[in-house]
């Protein structure tokens, strides 16, 4: 077995730095790691934010901290590709973004003022406008600048939070909650009619999208309450898994009703009833 060689003793972000050029080393580095692309490690990326943001959901934090190590080595990976390719390295990553805290915060680092966090939101948005404009991406829209490659519910709450700022948003809730029913209703209908595939999703996206307005509009996150949900869920299941199991059974045994008072004793247990 080979002795660990790792490279000299230097600041920890140097360090990882150096072991991510040397696992993409052609030569000696690690073929994983060297046949990656951009393309490759974007969803890497992704996942390892929401690993992120079920650390910090879990309060766990000792998992946050390998989880955040996790993700800083996504972006070590990502600049150490552009390295490569002639683009950008490391350091002009953390030159933009310092560049940009900076530029952003005129309040802070300037003579700028600003009342309040809803402000500093406001004023947030109308520095990237600006830096948009002078980029030369010229679409006047105020939905300009979303990307596309958001989680859906999270881009429908940003294009929803934008509108909003134009005045396109209902006055509070009750409407929000009338418009959940409608869109329901309209997807019973398609159901009932035997509406194309197509009809059908178009329906659901539109009940979908009031439900994180409706989310928004009660001062919750969307994200995190489905991830809730799915914990919920999952731990329900789980139980009912283990009634079947106490009584020398496997779920599938069980019809649907059986299924179904399982499910009712796993809310039960889980509530404190009897």
């Amino acid at each position: 077995m080979k002795s660990v060689v790792e490279p000299p003793a230097q600041s920890p972000i140097a360090r990882l730095v150096a072991i991510m050029a040397r696992l993409r080393d052609p030569v000696g580095g690690c073929p994983w790691d060297v046949q990656q692309d951009f393309a490759s490690i974007a969803p890497y990326t992704v996942e390892e934010a929401y690993e992120v943001a079920d650390a910090i959901d879990r309060g766990d934090f000792d998992d946050l901290r390998d989880e955040l190590g996790d993700l800083l080595l996504q972006v070590v990976f990502h600049a150490r590709m552009a390295e490569e390719a002639g683009h950008f390295g490391f350091d002009d990553v953390v030159d933009s973004i310092c560049a940009k805290m900076i530029r952003r915060h005129p309040h802070v680092f300037g003579g700028g003022v600003v009342a309040d966090a809803a402000a500093q939101t406001e004023s947030w948005e109308k520095l990237k406008r600006a830096e948009r404009e002078a980029a030369g991406h010229a679409d006047p829209s105020a939905l300009a600048g979303i990307s596309r490659g958001l989680p859906e519910w999270m881009r429908a709450t940003k294009l929803q939070k934008r509108a909003a700022r134009t005045g396109f948003e209902w006055p509070d809730i009750g409407p929000v909650v009338d418009k959940l029913h409608e869109e329901l209703e309209e997807v019973r209908e398609e159901l009932a009619q035997g509406g194309s595939a197509e009809r059908i999703e178009d329906e659901i996206g539109d009940v979908l999208f009031v439900c994180v307005n409706l989310a928004r509009h009660a001062g919750v996150d969307a994200g995190s309450a489905l991830r809730r949900a799915n914990a919920k869920f999952e731990r329900r299941f789980r139980a009912m898994e283990a009634m079947a199991r106490a009584e020398g059974r496997v779920l599938d045994d069980f019809d649907l009703a059986g299924q179904e008072a399982l499910w009712q004793r796993a809310k039960r247990d889980e509530r404190g009833g009897s």
